[in-house]
């Protein structure tokens, strides 16, 4: 791996290499984020080793009570890992998308795809500590289902901004805060402490996708609120509804700097069936 790599063949590595190593290896220090020419257009979906393949369908989340089973936590923990892979590739795959992008924007995508790197490799630890892997349990593509919607939508970047950090993020606030209890009180600690460090990330990646979105939704000069910037670019079928998971944390949100009008549009939806 070359020191000044540039970062289109970075992203590029982690969608177009199968093994869950290259997909994990850190950004090297002196990766250049300057603006290109052109870049190859993203693959419509990622390599993947056999081990880590979509599979059709996936078993549903074990209830938080559930925890009290070894089986139910390794269940748990290959959902998370896998879903953070996801969103490491997505994130690269939306940087090649958009190779437009304000070098600030870039740069905290890039940041975000390392902390969400971070997290698949902590959750896979403790998989391990659990006698398992990733490659024992289903792995959805609900996520990259939606690839199609996203790079499609009129709304660009801004609609990847809604649909990863406002609507997937922003719900995951309340599935880590959830799920850290639930393995304390089934007696796992160490996954419980990877579940608050995940939790701590995301108010940060909220926060982050909020002032951008308000920041490129900018109308002559005046930045528009979070919800209605929020309303205007999140793509069918994401929304409010899906923005939330089953313990709703209002305060989470409030240090993500969200808006009392955003959290309460959110905390009222009526929930939906879906998720992967």
């Amino acid at each position: 791996m070359s020191q000044d790599e540039r970062w289109p063949d970075f992203c590029r590595r982690i969608l177009t290499c199968g093994d869950l190593e290259t997909k994990l290896a850190p950004a090297p220090a002196a990766l250049s984020t300057a603006p290109v020419a052109a870049v190859v257009p993203p693959v419509n979906r990622p390599a993947r080793d056999a081990r880590l393949a979509f599979t059709s369908g996936a078993d549903r989340l074990p209830r938080p009570a559930a925890l009290c089973e070894a089986s139910a936590r390794a269940a748990c923990l290959a959902r998370f890992a896998n879903h953070e892979l996801m969103a490491v590739e997505l994130f690269a795959w939306a940087l090649l998308r958009w190779p437009e992008l304000p070098v600030a924007l870039r740069e905290g995508w890039l940041a975000v795809l390392a902390d969400e790197q971070r997290h698949c490799r902590l959750y896979v630890a403790r998989l391990a500590a659990h006698e398992s892997d990733l490659g024992e349990h289903p792995r959805s593509d609900y996520f990259w289902r939606h690839a199609d919607t996203l790079a499609d939508a009129p709304h660009g970047p801004r609609a990847f901004l809604s649909v990863m950090g406002l609507t997937l993020e922003q719900a995951n606030l309340d599935f880590t805060g959830l799920y850290a209890q639930a393995f304390r009180a089934g007696g796992d600690d160490a996954s419980a402490a990877v579940c608050e460090r995940v939790h701590e990330d995301e108010v940060g990646h909220v926060a982050m996708a909020a002032r951008w979105l308000r920041r490129l939704s900018g109308d002559d000069g005046n930045a528009k609120g979070d919800l209605d910037a929020y309303l205007e670019t999140v793509p069918f079928p994401f929304g409010p509804h899906r923005a939330k998971g089953r313990r709703f944390d209002a305060e989470a949100r409030r240090r993500a700097g969200l808006s009392e009008r955003f959290i309460e549009e959110v905390e009222r939806a009526r929930s939906k069936a879906g998720g992967g």
